[in-house]
């Protein structure tokens, strides 16, 4: 399109003058002599540039100038005098003018200038629909976009984003991290995260609450918003509201994780919905189970899932310390209390202020230890070891045991009053072989897991170690999966795991592994020629049968040199 320019001047010669000169570049020129007629041009629209003379008889380009910037008009106005000053074009140029030319205007200059004005409307155009398309995008988008500086100054924030953590999408210069938002900081680190490290970082669902409104589950990622030059000078954090998805898989029992605990069948649907109502709540939780069921993750779920997550999450193993010792880092104890106590020290029921501690193997403590820790059950205060001054403390206190604690009872190992007390609600976490149908999901998990350990790429297991996999017992619960999946990707050279690679303390219970596997004390040779011979020289059906994969079979006939 042929760009427009309108020259106001008070002078029909330098109207004459210019509009040739940019006639004869390929321009259209409008005139005007008067400020009313050059508002009649302005009015008309389609302006790219103006030329305006400072001095207009009675009025002033300076009255023109103000005009434009009023109207809103993106115009380059390039001002012109024959009585050159420093101060006018001072005031020029303050006001909004884009450049400033003197009398006379050479043809040279005049079309030199006009080309930078122009390609400067042009740049600016497109930085205006640019804008334009990403206010349209931040709009459209159902997702929730805040963008930071690199001081976690609000930069942007699209409604969907001010709707889901109920702010003003006008918050442009605030401190990210002084909005009172219900995401208990997770947003906040995760954007100060990705600025110190350059890099994304996800948010798997959380839940947010907002004082008179539902709970809501949002996911996130935050990235790192980079230059052209490769310099970070900022952060952009992207929220989903899952509420809906997250509500329908409740229903239809479909998830398969939460928190860090993974399964989709019944029994683990049943442990996340008691999960979910005990998060916000400060009920003392007794979780039972199995050795390598997960109940340390459980106690992880009901810190980071709940109300007490930006406290903190103190983990104690009461089977690891003696009576004594355990005392001490329960409860602390003060200087001089006993041969080593050079200083005071807080226990860690002080250091779970706020948050959670998480007594593990609960069911070894002593009975002197028990009656202690009745007592800080019932009273919400501690003494240290030596001390008389009691503190309170605010904990919140989840219990683990794989013991049978009734039967401890019955015979006078544990104290029912203290058991009353743990067990205020009681999550029984069932053992793996109790929900098989989790078992490939773990495998797939573990998979993933070792893959980015190992850096490998091995894809997944044959369909006989999954059928061992799925007849297994498993006494040792998903620790033992965990174990057993590591030992295999060390020994698997190739894509696929396979019986072979399996700890060889698993061979007695696979289904034929005495006569499947070869043995260090026997003859390979004569084996596989057995072997052979059994199924008719049929190599795939022969290392089925030794339980070894077909590329083995086919190397030991090689090595070995096994004719038919």
């Amino acid at each position: 399109m042929v760009q427009k320019i309108l020259i106001i001047d008070d002078e029909e010669s330098i109207r004459f003058t210019f509009s040739n000169f940019l006639a004869e570049a390929g321009y259209a020129v409008e005139t005007a002599s008067s400020y009313e007629e050059a508002m009649a041009g302005l009015a008309a629209g389609g302006v790219d540039l103006v030329f305006s003379d400072i001095l207009l008889g009675g009025d002033s380009g300076i009255d023109i100038l103000q005009e434009v910037r009023a109207q809103g008009l993106d115009i380059p106005v390039i001002m012109i005098t024959g009585f050159p000053g420093v101060e006018t074009a001072r005031e020029a140029v303050r006001l909004g003018a884009f450049d400033y030319l003197s009398k006379p205007v050479t043809q040279d200059v005049l079309l030199r200038t006009t080309q930078i004005a122009l390609r400067y409307k042009h740049i600016n155009d497109e930085k205006k629909k640019y804008q334009a398309d990403l206010d349209a995008i931040f709009r459209s988008v159902s997702e929730g976009i805040v963008t930071v500086d690199s001081g976690l100054n609000i930069v942007r924030m699209n409604e969907a984003a001010a709707g889901l953590c109920g702010l003003d999408p006008e918050m442009r210069g605030q401190d990210f991290a002084s909005l009172p938002l219900d995401c208990q900081g997770r947003c906040r680190d995760a954007l100060a995260e990705t600025l110190q490290k350059n890099a994304p970082v996800d948010l798997p669902r959380f839940e947010c609450q907002r004082p008179g409104r539902a709970a809501q589950v949002v996911s996130a990622t935050t990235a790192p918003l980079v230059n052209g030059e490769g310099a970070t000078y900022g952060a952009v954090l992207v929220i989903r509201d899952e509420t809906r998805l997250h509500t329908l898989e409740r229903d239809l029992k479909e998830r398969t994780s939460f928190h860090k605990l993974i399964g989709g069948s019944d029994r683990m649907q049943e442990v996340y919905a008691l999960l979910e109502k005990l998060a916000n709540v400060p009920s003392t939780v007794l979780i039972t189970g199995e050795s390598g069921t997960g109940k340390e993750l459980i106690a992880d779920a009901l810190h980071y899932q709940g109300a007490r997550r930006q406290g903190p999450l103190v983990k104690v193993n009461c089977a690891a310390l003696t009576e004594n010792l355990l005392e001490s880092e329960l409860f602390g104890h003060v200087k001089g209390a006993f041969t080593g106590a050079i200083r005071d020290k807080a226990g860690r029921f002080e250091m779970a202020h706020g948050g959670t501690i998480f007594l593990d193997e609960i069911g070894d403590i002593s009975p002197a230890m028990q009656v202690r820790l009745l007592r800080v059950l019932q009273e919400r205060k501690v003494e240290r070891v030596g001390g008389t001054r009691p503190i309170d403390v605010d904990v919140r206190v989840v219990a683990a045991t794989n013991q049978d604690l009734p039967e401890k009872i019955k015979r006078g190992e544990f104290r029912e009053d203290l058991f009353y007390r743990l067990k205020v609600v009681t999550l029984a976490l069932p053992p793996l072989r109790e929900r098989r149908s989790d078992i490939p999901l773990l495998v797939d998990f573990f998979i993933q897991r070792f893959n980015e350990r190992f850096q490998r790429a091995i894809g997944g297991v044959s369909d006989e170690v999954m059928r061992f996999f799925m007849s297994y017992e498993w006494p040792g619960n998903v620790r033992e999966l965990e174990h057993v999946m590591e030992h295999a990707f060390i020994l698997c050279p190739g894509t696929l795991i396979l019986s072979e690679h399996l700890p060889p303390d698993l061979s007695p219970h696979v289904p034929g592994a005495g006569s499947r596997h070869l043995r260090e004390d026997e003859n390979e040779a004569d084996t596989i020629r057995q072997a052979l011979e059994k199924c008719g020289w049929n190599k795939a059906k022969a290392a089925r049968l030794l339980g070894i994969s077909r590329r083995t079979i086919y190397r030991k006939i090689e090595e070995l040199d096994i004719q038919e």
